[in-house]
């Protein structure tokens, strides 16, 4: 850090990069499951590819190997609901689709039907980063599925959730 910085400051600051909400769905086997994330930024226009950082300790990580496809739901502006119902969080084999409407396209995860938009992605790697695994997904589908925005999310602390 440099002098004159101090750590609630740098706090506040990388706390200020915004980003969006997500609803991260993925499929193994017969189950599913989905989480909230924030992290998910396109980093390819060609091909179109997009990251996912997930803390370490997600059990979805076993999920999301080389070829897995995962889907991304955009969650709207004013989604309170999905946010509510994925903020919780889920084990592996735990229902996380209960009381939602959602769609099964051929096999692929689970897209949120009240969700702004989705995108379906293959992954092509993982990468450790410090405490996060950077998913690199492959985009293969996708829509908008409603007008309007997406939530843009803005943290107070940018060194803890």
């Amino acid at each position: 850090m440099s002098a004159g910085t101090d750590d609630d400051s740098l706090a506040a600051a990388l706390g200020r990069i915004p980003s969006g909400l997500f609803i991260l769905t993925a499929r193994h086997g017969g189950h599913e499951t989905g989480m909230l994330a924030s992290w998910v930024q396109q980093c390819s226009f060609d091909p179109p590819q997009l990251t996912a950082a997930l803390s370490k300790g997600r059990d979805v990580l076993a999920w999301l190997t080389e070829g897995a496809a995962f889907t991304i739901n955009v969650i709207p502006e004013g989604g309170k609901a999905l946010v509510a119902h994925f903020g919780k969080g889920f084990e592996l084999d735990q229902p996380a689709f209960e009381g939602l409407e959602v769609r099964r396209d051929d096999g692929t995860p689970p897209v949120l039907l009240a969700a702004h938009a989705y995108i379906v992605c293959r992954v092509t790697k993982q990468l450790a980063i410090g405490d996060h695994v950077l998913v690199v997904g492959h985009v293969i589908a996708g829509g908008v599925l409603h007008p309007g925005h997406p939530t843009v999310h803005v943290r107070k602390n940018g060194l803890k959730y």
